[in-house]
């Protein structure tokens, strides 16, 4: 069975939203073995300086390095990613599938986004949008968007 993980920048605050994710990480189980792993998140100053912004990037991306795995593929969450519709990026799943990749690993970074140093490592950079998401919703449509390929790799029905 595929395995997923998600890596990510700091906790989910609000009950509905930690509710909403395990009601999709429940639902992945039958498709994936899906874990969820939070690393600290650094508090960014009001008036943070570019090498304060560095600093902050650099610790929480070593935060996520230490969970990588050498042998899964990095999808990375970033602004400046490739857009992909539901159906396409339920094929680039398949793909990996097909490809014998066994495992998946989506990274999703803190308020400041993600260390230049996971970006160069990540094998696709993936982007819901142009606009700027919280971080914490950015996993709960993550998840939703991994349970949506996964009905539509089935062939099973789920709401438009």
């Amino acid at each position: 069975m595929l395995k997923t993980d998600i890596l990510c920048v700091g906790k989910i605050r609000e009950e509905a939203v930690r509710s909403m994710i395990a009601e999709y990480a429940k639902r992945l189980g039958a498709f994936t073995t899906l874990r969820i792993i939070e690393v600290k998140d650094e508090k960014t100053p009001e008036q943070c300086s570019e090498t304060e912004k560095e600093m902050i990037l650099r610790m929480e991306g070593d935060r996520l390095a230490e969970h990588l795995e050498r042998r899964a593929k990095k999808i990375l969450l970033a602004v400046e990613g490739k857009q992909l519709s539901s159906e396409d990026f339920a094929a680039y799943i398949k793909e990996q599938q097909d490809l014998s990749v066994s495992h998946l690993q989506f990274l999703i970074g803190g308020s400041l986004g993600l260390d230049a140093r996971l970006k160069e490592q990540a094998d696709m950079k993936l982007s819901f949008s142009k606009m700027t998401f919280p971080h914490q919703l950015m996993r709960l449509i993550l998840l939703e968007q991994i349970y949506r390929a996964h009905k539509i790799l089935r062939g099973e029905p789920y709401h438009k």
